[in-house]
């Protein structure tokens, strides 16, 4: 992707945020975090081949440093792009970053807020901003935008809530409480060569995990998938539906919000036949668990850097004990 960077990369954001004060039982946890959601736009660094970056996402930042006039926090956020810009065989071959207008968008960053009068900040920041489609359409080596930031906030005051009760996590044995859940997947993923079709995916995730603190979480499981665009590899090949199966173990961090945990972790193949990518993926993204034990996921599974495809599913969690 060298031939890509041609310009110095200028970016615009606007934020409107929301500091939470004990509205939920995590607020304190997390020392009141701020939800809110920025508009993006960006040059992308090469206006004849990228073209323009426009998005929005909703983000929240974690508070780490804070006393009367200062302030330095973590922020994350996912929402949606555009690129004006994309591969063609025939009218932008040298676009191998992005194949569709529509994108995921990314973001990680630090966040700081210097308070120089009494409705006014100074706001500083580093961020990585990304746009990836997760390999529904190939090329998708994606985008991925470092930037140093300066802008202005204003602040107006609301009512605060009454701090909700606090959950305590009382300490057992490291093998006791483990909840088990298993996750239905369906995606797609386009095989080379480029324009070609695309293929779907088929998953289960059977995993298990427990949250031993407010702000700390773990789960362990296997992954059992059947990606058909692996037909497509070395088609000199003969391939079975079985012999396609892959199977592989891994485990992860969570980073609980309520009902909403997000989570990082990492796995290997127990069995993958062609090993077509690498012996080792990742998975990134977020699950949603309902009262009744019913879980929404979406999650993007990688190969290091390399997007493999978007996690679409929905799971249940099993003798699942209301909070």
């Amino acid at each position: 992707m060298g031939h890509l960077p041609k310009d110095r990369i200028f970016c615009g954001e606007i934020s409107l945020g929301k500091r939470l004060f004990g509205e939920n039982n995590w607020n304190d946890a997390y020392r009141n975090p701020i939800v809110g959601l920025t508009l993006y736009g960006s040059n992308l660094g090469n206006k004849e081949v990228l073209g323009y970056g426009f998005g929005a996402y909703s983000f929240i930042e974690f508070p780490m440093v804070e006393n009367t006039d200062s302030y330095l926090s973590w922020k994350m956020g996912v929402g949606l792009g555009y690129v004006t810009k994309v591969f063609d065989q025939e009218l932008n071959p040298k676009n191998d970053a992005t194949s569709t207008h529509m994108n995921a968008l990314l973001c990680l960053g630090v966040t700081g807020k210097w308070r120089f009068a009494k409705d006014y900040s100074l706001i500083y920041g580093l961020d990585l901003t990304h746009f990836s489609n997760g390999s529904t359409r190939m090329p998708n080596l994606g985008l991925n935008i470092p930037t140093i930031s300066l802008g202005m906030a204003y602040h107006w005051k609301g009512k605060k809530v009454p701090g909700a009760e606090q959950k305590v996590y009382t300490k057992t044995p490291f093998f006791n409480q483990w909840n088990w859940t298993n996750v239905a997947i369906i995606s797609s993923k386009e095989a080379f060569p480029t324009g070609g079709k695309n293929y779907p995916v088929f998953a289960l995730n059977s995993f298990v995990w427990k949250q031993f603190k407010a702000k700390v979480g773990m789960e362990v499981g296997l992954d059992f998938i059947s990606k058909q665009s692996l037909m497509k590899y070395r088609e000199y090949i003969p391939k079975t539906q079985l012999s396609i199966f892959q199977v592989g173990a891994y485990a992860a961090y969570i980073l609980p919000l309520d009902r909403l945990r997000f989570i990082v972790g990492m796995g290997v193949y127990l069995k993958d036949r062609y090993d077509m990518d690498n012996e080792i993926y990742h998975r990134v993204g977020m699950r949603y668990e309902c009262d009744n034990g019913l879980l929404f996921n979406l999650v993007l599974k990688t190969h290091w850097a390399k997007a493999d495809y978007v996690e679409y599913g929905v799971g249940y969690t099993f003798k699942h004990k209301k909070k």
